[in-house]
């Protein structure tokens, strides 16, 4: 018999969490609600609905709770996670624990866009998703189209792979890449959504900023040729173009700009100089630290033989 425990993360939720617990119940063993520092009856519906209740006293963060959430886990053979403010349909659960239970894969990301795009999501709040695939999909070497979803599905063997370094909604993104990293099989599948008044407290353009941020941060230590290595190129080649064209100005030669004042053309020779000495330093910085990443990956495969 297959054991399923439901995860919800909920902060300020009584509007929505008596329903969802109801109906997630439907197809799942256990739901275990995290209410995230609530200051309205989230925690109280989502008791009397049949949940188990784990608190807050203040409100950390969605990674936080599904660190939370995790750790709870007991004899759990697949773990779901569900956002409690109604726009996902716990209906579709079995849509995503049969991949796993089939044992057809590890992680299932219920993606909204699968398909192409999502009617019921604004134009601008499509285009940062867009934006934040991206930035996932390069760190993660992944290839998902819904990289911000909150409806998923785990194997429990995969929870160790879980770092939870990100308290915020990065760990959305974190969570693919890990799994990625771990050599975890991945797979996506439709499911609707349906947005609410209550969903979103959270200012778009600042969430996305904020979750980009944490991803670009973890890039940097991950992903060092993406981060490092091809902006230093880019630098290399626009400081070469620029100084080029500037030291033609110098010598006064008119097939390259003709004559000008020379203190001038001068000074921005060197700074284009500058541009390809930055440029040079930064892409050397990120094949040194890819070098490092590499060594150490390969001397955490030998330990763990």
């Amino acid at each position: 018999m297959v054991k399923i425990t439901a995860l919800l993360p909920a902060y300020n939720e009584e509007i929505s969490i008596g329903s969802m617990v109801i109906k997630t119940k439907k197809h799942v063993d256990e739901v275990i609600v995290i209410d995230d520092g609530s200051t309205d009856a989230t925690a109280k519906i989502a008791e009397v609905a049949g949940a188990k209740v784990i608190k807050h006293e203040s409100n950390l963060g969605k990674g936080a709770a599904l660190k939370t959430g995790f750790e709870a886990v007991d004899g759990a053979d697949v773990v779901v996670t569900i956002d409690a403010d109604g726009q996902h349909s716990p209906s579709e659960i079995p849509k995503l624990i049969t991949p796993i239970i089939n044992g057809e894969t590890d992680v299932v990301n219920g993606s909204r866009y699968i398909n192409g795009g999502e009617k019921n999501t604004p134009t601008y709040r499509r285009v940062g998703q867009s934006v934040l695939d991206i930035a996932t999909n390069i760190n993660g070497r992944t290839n998902i189209t819904d990289s911000q979803s909150g409806f998923r599905a785990f194997a429990a063997h995969t929870i160790p792979v879980f770092r939870f370094h990100q308290n915020g909604f990065g760990i959305e993104s974190e969570m693919l890449t890990d799994a990625s990293n771990a050599g975890l099989r991945i797979e996506e599948v439709s499911v609707s959504v349906e947005y609410h008044e209550n969903s979103h407290k959270k200012n778009p353009l600042s969430h996305g900023v904020g979750v980009l941020v944490k991803v670009l941060q973890d890039m940097q230590f991950k992903r060092p040729i993406y981060y490092f290595t091809i902006p230093g190129l880019v630098l290399i080649v626009v400081g070469l173009a620029a100084g080029l064209v500037f030291f033609g100005q110098y010598l006064g030669d008119p097939n390259m700009g003709g004559p000008s004042g020379p203190g001038k053309s001068l000074a921005t020779t060197v700074l284009a100089g500058l541009v390809t000495i930055t440029g040079v330093f930064i892409a050397f910085t990120g094949i040194i630290l890819d070098s490092m990443t590499q060594m150490i990956k390969e001397n955490m495969m030998h330990m763990n033989k």
